[in-house]
């Protein structure tokens, strides 16, 4: 398989397991000028903006290491985008989601990854 059918793969994984998790699917793939967020979804009453990364092994600190100041400030541009144009859910709280996969393991999901 080549990287983005990979990529694919995982955020499908991603999805099945946080609906499982209890989470409720609002949107997938998000694309604006300003960012991409893979999936957004609701926890509760937390709309959560989740970035799934996938990594064969940990090497050079694996896949939630990826996602740096750079990734972080293109997520956090596109949250805006999303609420701009959805402003039923900007009075809900927000939060910002890592499910890393890493080789065939399961998922690490690392709530509340950073804040803005």
């Amino acid at each position: 398989m080549d990287r983005q059918a990979i990529g694919k793969e995982a955020e499908r994984n991603a999805e099945t397991w946080l609906t499982a998790q209890g989470l409720h699917l609002i949107q997938r793939n998000l694309r604006c000028r300003l960012g991409e967020i893979d999936l957004i979804m609701a926890d509760g009453q937390h709309l959560v903006f989740i970035e799934v990364r996938h990594r064969k092994h940990s090497l050079y600190g694996g896949a939630a290491v990826s996602v740096d100041w750079r990734k972080q400030r293109k997520l956090l541009q596109a949250a805006r985008f999303f609420l701009a144009g959805n402003p039923g859910w900007a009075k809900h709280p927000c939060r910002f989601d890592v499910i890393a996969f890493e080789g065939n393991n399961e998922p690490l999901w690392y709530r509340n990854a950073f804040q803005n």
